[in-house]
């Protein structure tokens, strides 16, 4: 008898203890959905992704309430793995949990999409002539000559698909307004395509003929065409005379 306080204190601070303990597991659990960023990683050098992919998925996951509060900070992805492709064509992946980086308190309920399709090509280079992007016009009285590039061809790498079909790459803007002298500028070469990009060369340099219009001067044809039309008038078909 003379121990049964230890004893009372000794049961009292055990069942505190299992409370503590316990409390995470008699916590409920519930359900959320949570957005998760799509990733795919290990596709061959060789081979492009040439349609949209989507960016995310959903995803329904299950856990206890702190738990999923805290899972709402975290930045979710759900990666796939594309290094056992091998040959170009279209692809369909299906995303497991096992895809997804959730906590391991945390359980993969559905993905939606669960599944993900895209199509894949074959990376190719060609050469093709550069075009000089000529962008408004001399004063007047001047007449620009045809522009020259060097150098004048680029080697363009993209899916097989694009780059057969571009006839050629052109340069980035060259202004023409009040150009009045042939000049030469050093101006970068730009794909329009997103998936086609110029390998060689980052920049051309091109030269511009800007020369001087030859002939009459307006006012010297509207006095010649005025000297004309009075002949013409003249009734005994001789010029006028004083």
């Amino acid at each position: 008898m003379k121990n049964l306080g230890l004893k009372i204190a000794a049961l009292v601070l055990a069942c505190v203890v299992w409370f503590i303990v316990s409390g995470p597991r008699r916590e409920q659990t519930r359900q959320r959905m949570v957005t998760a960023s799509l990733s795919l990683v290990g596709l061959p050098p060789e081979l492009v992704i040439t349609t949209d992919v989507r960016s995310s998925v959903a995803v329904r996951v299950k856990g206890r309430i702190s738990d999923l509060r805290s899972l709402a900070s975290q930045s979710l992805e759900a990666s796939a793995d594309l290094s056992l492709i091998s040959k170009p064509g279209d692809i369909e992946i299906t995303l497991r949990p096992q895809n997804i980086n959730v906590p391991e308190n945390i359980e993969v309920v559905d993905i939606v999409p669960n599944k993900v399709r895209f199509s894949i090509e074959k990376l190719g280079q060609r050469t093709v002539p550069i075009r000089p992007f000529l962008v408004g016009a001399p004063p007047e009285g001047y007449l620009v000559g045809q522009a020259v590039a060097s150098p004048e061809r680029a080697l363009i790498a993209g899916p097989m698909s694009q780059i057969m079909k571009l006839s050629e790459v052109a340069t980035e803007r060259i202004i023409m307004t009040g150009r009045t002298a042939t000049f030469v500028q050093n101006v970068p070469v730009v794909s329009d395509s997103p998936l086609v990009r110029i390998s060689l060369p980052v920049t051309t340099q091109v030269t511009v003929p800007v020369l001087a219009e030859v002939g009459p001067s307006p006012e010297q044809t509207e006095t010649a065409e005025t000297t004309a039309t009075t002949t013409t008038a003249s009734p005994t078909g001789k010029p006028d005379k004083e």
